[in-house]
């Protein structure tokens, strides 16, 4: 029996998490889960699983959550704020903790699952993307093992020899290369982008995600991130992971060997799939999703990325050379222009100005320490907001 913690579980990934452990009962036992505001739907994961521990990041959240289950789960103990949050994750009574809060607020309680040694399945990118030097020796230093659940790194992982970490040269791996679907304006032509709304650049084609997540892949900038993730979990130099634009989603990606040999990881576009195989490694169960069928994808097709339709590809892939806080300052400004967007305040064209020029305002800053890129983190996002309010 596995115990595990599931930090924002009413989002996208958390729902697919459930649903693969509601599969297995007689595997998992849900000891701890997260959310932000999500009342009504953590009360229901509540009275469902059960779980020692309930931590509710919004306190006013948590106060309503706690009057709830007064009556109908007294047992079960919650807490606030991000304090609460970061205490849930590291549980001691957990074994593994999937981390898939969205955006820069899962750093702090993913790095308290990592300092507490547990198995971190990480769905949160932006552990990685802000503080992957950071998080990677606390890691080493805390012997916690991360598995990725991005369906890419996923699938890189299961490519790769059990023995990648001795470094890629002496494994015998050329490059990564990263598919991507393109996202629903691949094919769209430029002038028109100008005028796309947000419901437009959430209807991904392939996949069912949150909407950052999928306004993330309408502008590429989720595979920039994953370039930077990947640079960190399979210690691969920029220039050694390539992002191949792949329609159908049925490769997931692959891993190319110095011998010409090329592996690439096949299934359908569901998250299901990479949950449940982190859940069981390295074991293997059901995950609910449907078969392959070969016949029916009937063609794969492959595509270099236009970088300048989607020129916050090539900004993340510049941040990933200049290193430092650079992704920092990357990612907070994405998170603010996407945010803007969404509410309909600027234009979706909109998104890679205020991230470049963000760039350019906030040059360096510290990345040694959590306290240093949180507050690059915090400068980042004044600076895109002002910008925003300039118009850019």
């Amino acid at each position: 029996m596995k115990r595990v913690a599931v930090l924002g579980s009413t989002g996208s990934i958390g729902l697919s998490t459930l649903d693969v452990i509601g599969r297995h009962p007689e595997r998992y036992q849900v000891v701890a889960l997260t959310a932000n505001t999500d009342v009504d739907r953590m009360l229901e994961q509540c009275l469902a699983y059960r779980p020692q521990v309930v931590a509710m990041a919004d306190e006013e959240a948590a106060a309503r959550l706690a009057g709830a289950l007064r009556e109908q789960a007294p047992e079960i103990e919650v807490l606030s704020g991000e304090s609460g949050v970061a205490e849930a994750a590291a549980l001691p009574d957990a074994d593994q903790v999937m981390a898939a809060i969205v955006g820069a607020a899962g750093l702090v309680p993913t790095l308290a699952a990592v300092r507490a040694g547990k198995r971190i399945l990480l769905a949160n990118k932006e552990a990685l993307v802000v503080a992957g030097g950071l998080f990677m020796r606390e890691l080493r230093a805390h012997g916690a093992k991360v598995l990725p659940i991005d369906s890419e790194h996923n699938a890189i992982f299961q490519c790769m020899p059990p023995d990648f970490e001795r470094g890629l040269d002496r494994v015998g791996v050329r490059r990564i290369l990263l598919t991507a679907s393109g996202g629903p304006f691949r094919t769209r032509s430029l002038a028109d982008l100008a005028d796309v709304t947000p419901d437009e650049a959430c209807a991904h084609p392939n996949w069912d995600m949150g909407r950052k997540i999928s306004v993330d892949s309408a502008t590429m900038m989720n595979k920039g991130l994953e370039v930077i993730e990947a640079h960190w979990l399979f210690d691969a130099p920029p220039d050694r992971i390539q992002v191949v634009v792949h329609p159908q989603s049925v490769i997931h990606s692959l891993v190319e060997y110095v011998d010409g040999s090329v592996l690439a990881q096949l299934g359908n576009p569901d998250m299901r799939t990479p949950i449940a195989h982190a859940l069981a490694w390295p074991e293997r169960h059901d995950s609910g999703v449907a078969p392959l069928d070969l016949f029916e994808v009937a063609r794969l097709e492959f595509e270099p990325p236009d970088l300048a339709r989607f020129p916050c590809l090539r900004l993340a892939f510049e941040a990933a050379a200049e290193g430092g806080a650079a992704p920092a300052v990357l990612n907070a400004a994405n998170e603010v222009a996407v945010a803007e967007f969404l509410e309909g305040r600027i234009r979706f064209p909109e998104i890679p100005r205020v991230i470049e020029r963000t760039l350019e305002a906030l040059p360096g800053g510290e990345s040694d320490t959590l306290a240093g890129l949180m507050a690059v983190d915090r400068e980042a996002r004044r600076i895109a907001e002002r910008l925003i309010g300039a118009r850019v």
